[in-house]
């Protein structure tokens, strides 16, 4: 195996992270981003970096055996939205695609990384050098949940694991044990939006993983535009589940969060029910 890893960026700013953390353990970075999608500064991080169009699987596996990667990371956003009208698929990826005949996140993704080992490029964890952005257990802000805002917590993660578990979304809005809101492709911070216009100060947002969720990509995400969405509408907790999603800049999203009024948990699932002490 070669010293270097492979990089399949989509948007914000975990590509970056991922590709300073490997350099700092000595690895090479070759990266791939996707135009519209992967921040410019990548560029400048890789060792070895290519540009495509989303859907050149073909370009992708080429660039890699071309210099050396044996093994690689999906990092980063793609606008999922993007599949119905921006998709410019090479030979490889129009094949991919005509084979899949569930097109949601994971059969995709299970897809691609299958095709990526078959040609010799294993697909790593996304978490691989990053262990310290999993979201932490217990309650980040001041302020704890009240108890009927614990009784929407408990409503909003069994609503939230089955949705995930028919891998719709990882997302619910919910306020008195309704649901208001369920992420779809459109994605969390519009979903909050929605259920938040409807649910007000009283609006919780709980995110959990998919049952079977692969850590080699698509884990939950939390970070300060997701606290920006909440204060827009006034919802007034998000509860996350701890150790299976990822917190980007987490002082700045506590801080947010105080000054919003919001509180944040990271809940686990034990056999005895939902614990955060």
């Amino acid at each position: 195996m070669t010293n270097r890893i492979g990089i399949i960026a989509g948007g914000g700013q975990f590509p970056l992270l991922f590709a300073r953390a490997a350099k700092a353990q000595g690895r090479e970075v070759v990266a791939v981003g996707h135009t519209g999608e992967t921040w410019p500064e990548l560029e400048r991080d890789a060792d070895f970096f290519q540009w495509v169009k989303l859907g050149q699987l073909g370009k992708i596996i080429k660039f890699f055996k071309k210099n050396g990667v044996c093994e690689t990371a999906f990092l980063g956003t793609i606008t999922k939205t993007r599949i119905f009208k921006e998709v410019w698929p090479d030979f490889k990826g129009l094949s991919l695609w005509n084979k899949i005949d569930v097109k949601q996140d994971d059969g995709i993704l299970r897809a691609i990384a299958q095709t990526l080992e078959d040609e010799g490029i294993k697909v790593v964890e996304s978490t691989l050098y990053l262990q310290e952005l999993l979201f932490p257990k217990g309650v980040l802000t001041s302020r704890k949940p009240d108890d009927r805002q614990i009784a929407d917590i408990r409503f909003g993660f069994n609503i939230a694991r089955e949705v995930g578990r028919l891998d719709i979304g990882q997302c619910v809005v919910v306020r008195d044990c309704t649901v208001l809101a369920v992420e779809a492709i459109e994605g969390t911070d519009a979903a909050i939006k929605r259920g938040g216009e409807l649910g007000r100060k009283n609006a919780v947002v709980v995110k959990v993983k998919k049952p079977g969720q692969d850590f080699r990509f698509d884990l939950p995400a939390i970070g300060p535009k997701t606290i920006d969405s909440m204060r827009e509408v006034q919802a007034s907790v998000l509860a996350v589940e701890a150790g299976q999603a990822l917190l980007f800049d987490r002082q700045e999203v506590i801080e947010l969060a105080k000054k919003s009024n919001i509180i944040i948990l990271g809940v686990q699932e034990t056999e005895a029910g939902l614990s955060w002490n």
